[in-house]
């Protein structure tokens, strides 16, 4: 589906804060950055797990549509994606992951992409010795260096696709999202690409 808005500014002109979007930013610093671009009802449950990923230790930022619809009405590309919270706030960390949703198509597997390629894999890596299946992303590679998860300092990031099917699990099963977050915060404090 084609995207309604290619821009921030276009989406804010034509509808409301606080009734049709919202965004959450807690800054706590680090130089790390979990965000969710795509959350609420653009990719359900993403804002929920880079949120769990977060944790009370790592900045955290999700935009969020707050009414159900086609899901290019609020949807903008991750290249695109200039919204400018996220921008300050991915502009002065190091890194930054993205939690993205995809449809299902096969295997619960997790797409990894973005410029930390070190980081990637350290996280499919992790992942992977969590139970999960992860693997490099050719589809939807995130190596944009517009794509909002490479705005950091360090000019690189992770994008991490995760299917419908998992995203519903996760956010409905405790101990799956605990061990999904667990692996892959420990891929990001254990990573030399920070």
């Amino acid at each position: 589906m084609t995207d309604r808005y290619h821009a921030f500014a276009d989406l804010a002109a034509h509808e409301k804060l606080g009734i049709d979007y919202r965004f959450r930013v807690v800054d706590l610093g680090t130089p790390q950055v979990i965000l969710a671009p795509h959350g609420g009802w653009i990719e359900l449950g993403t804002s929920e797990i880079a949120e769990a990923i977060a944790g009370m230790d790592l900045s955290f930022y999700a935009f969020e549509a707050m009414r159900d619809g086609p899901h290019g009405d609020y949807h903008i590309t991750s290249h695109h994606f200039d919204e400018p919270e996220a921008i300050d706030l991915i502009g002065k960390s190091r890194i930054a992951v993205a939690v993205h949703g995809r449809q299902n198509e096969g295997r619960e597997v997790v797409w990894m992409g973005g410029r930390a390629t070190a980081l990637r894999d350290v996280i499919g890596a992790s992942l992977r010795g969590a139970g999960f299946e992860a693997e490099i992303n050719e589809r939807l590679p995130g190596l944009d260096r517009a794509n909002i998860c490479n705005r950091t300092l360090s000019g690189k990031g992770v994008q991490l696709e995760i299917p419908r099917s998992l995203r519903d699990r996760l956010v409905c099963e405790t101990s799956l999202m605990h061990a999904f977050c667990q692996a892959v915060r420990n891929a990001i404090q254990s990573s030399s690409d920070i």
